[in-house]
């Protein structure tokens, strides 16, 4: 690793490691306080997740964007290591899926609000913002 300017990040699911390398950043966003960046050096942090478009800043200016249906985040040791039941690289996520899913999610919560549908439209935003398609629905 070079002088403290990056470190090391894992994004791990039970099926298997999405992302495991070396960034400059991470962005990502917790239940209780919104959006927290994560850079070298961190304090340690333990939190929790909900539904987001988590970012990773590698070297080099590339960003690589996840979809993160809740879990934890933990920072320490120059070290962050996200861990969720449910992730996904914005280049695995099906676009129109998702777009269709949000209409659902969309229509369901014009009747009654349920806590299912809620969770639904915030995983459809999570994967339509990580690809970049949240803003041309």
């Amino acid at each position: 690793m070079a002088t403290g300017a990056t470190m090391k990040v894992e994004v791990v699911s039970p099926e298997r490691v999405l992302f495991s390398g070396v960034a400059t950043q991470v962005i990502t966003r917790t239940e209780s306080g919104g959006e927290i960046a994560f850079l070298p050096g961190h304090t340690s942090f333990l939190g929790v997740l909900t539904e987001n478009h988590t970012r990773i800043y590698l070297e080099g200016g590339k960003v690589q964007n996840l979809a993160v249906h809740g879990g934890y985040v933990e920072a320490s040791g120059g070290h962050v290591t996200i861990l969720s039941d449910n992730a996904e690289l914005a280049e695995d996520i099906d676009v129109t899926r998702a777009r269709a899913a949000k209409e659902r999610a969309e229509t369901a919560m014009r009747g009654e609000h349920d806590a299912a549908v809620e969770a639904d439209l915030r995983r459809a935003h999570a994967r339509l913002s990580a690809t970049g398609g949240l803003g041309n629905s």
